[in-house]
């Protein structure tokens, strides 16, 4: 019988709602992913203002800071974006979401992807690169145009990206839009997880092909794809929901697992992962995107909860790290 991956659930770590502030940090704080440093936990995530009165929203990369010693004590928060958002008519002017951080040297890497606004459909999205020089409190873009964009095959909805370094090769896992379904009067994206890798981190090669087999059928959507590697394996932990119904507890987001030894073949079961809906609060509707870490010996995992992360992120450890063995 396989070991099963039981996580213990440690709190909500973060929701700009309780800084009780009018803010360009009002509500959401989305994707989680960390910068571990000497004595802090930096959580970068994305935050929105309130929506305009078209009920429109624009989506910000913000940051917190964490006690290493105890990951659900705040000690700062971001005054201000650390990345504008795009230009006049450029693929992120409306919103950069979700990201994932990664150091490079003396830099430090944000990939995210950026949003821009549609006439038949909500949005579009490609995936863009910025870049820290000041120890990531301020990201530069590497240009006006995204690093991972739409193909023939892949032509809209480039999102959800997920970088990690395996093999002296950078891997960034993201999902790639299908297409959009009208579902009660109102257009839903149907997408699935892809594979690109790049010796540069800004030169991708695509893999071109869906990676996770389907639990729900064809319209399953599945999304926030964290890979790490321990004792021969590589782990994937996702996001997965059915295209339509799943803003309440019935349809909402769950977390799945797959498992693979070359990041191209994978074995889905989510059995293998324990870590369900709360009974009530914050996280009793969906428990979705989630980032692994290991931090001094344990490894945890930050998560976001109810109305895709409306509700804020929490975070949660692995009850047994015998598991890998």
């Amino acid at each position: 019988m396989e070991s099963i991956f039981r996580w213990q659930k440690l709190g909500k770590v973060f929701d700009p709602k309780d800084l009780n502030t009018e803010s360009w940090m009002s509500e959401f704080a989305q994707s989680p992913t960390v910068l571990i440093r000497e004595k802090t936990v930096r959580v970068y995530f994305c935050s929105r203002p309130e929506p305009s009165p078209k009920g429109l929203y624009l989506s910000y990369v913000s940051f917190i800071d964490l006690d290493r010693k105890n990951l659900l004590k705040v000690l700062r928060v971001c005054v201000r974006p650390v990345l504008s958002l795009g230009d006049y008519g450029t693929f992120d002017e409306f919103g950069t979401y979700p990201v994932t951080v990664i150091p490079d040297g003396e830099e430090i890497r944000i990939y995210y992807a950026g949003w821009t606004r549609c006439e038949s459909v909500p949005f579009n999205a490609a995936i863009g690169l910025a870049i820290s020089r000041d120890g990531g409190e301020n990201f530069q873009r590497l240009g006006d145009g995204p690093v991972l964009s739409y193909t023939p095959d892949e032509p809209f909805l480039l999102g959800s990206p997920r970088v990690r370094r395996f093999n002296d090769m950078w891997q960034l896992w993201y999902v790639a839009g299908k297409e959009w379904r009208n579902i009660d009067n109102k257009p839903e994206p149907l997408y699935k997880i892809r594979l690109a890798t790049s010796d540069d981190g800004i030169h991708w090669v695509k893999e071109g092909r869906d990676l996770i087999t389907d639990k729900l059928g064809k319209f399953e959507c599945q999304a926030c794809p964290d890979v790490c590697f321990r004792n021969g394996l590589y782990h994937m932990f996702f996001s997965y929901r059915y295209i339509s119904n799943y803003k309440g507890r019935e349809g909402g987001y769950r977390i799945g697992y797959a498992s693979s030894e070359d990041m191209l073949h994978w074995n889905r079961n989510d059995d293998l992962v324990d870590i369900e809906c709360s009974e009530t609060g914050w996280d009793s509707e969906m428990v979705n995107y989630p980032h692994l870490f290991e931090l001094d010996g344990h490894t945890y995992m930050f998560y976001q909860g109810n109305g895709m992360g409306k509700t804020g992120f929490g975070l949660a450890k692995m009850e047994s790290e015998s598991i890998w063995d």
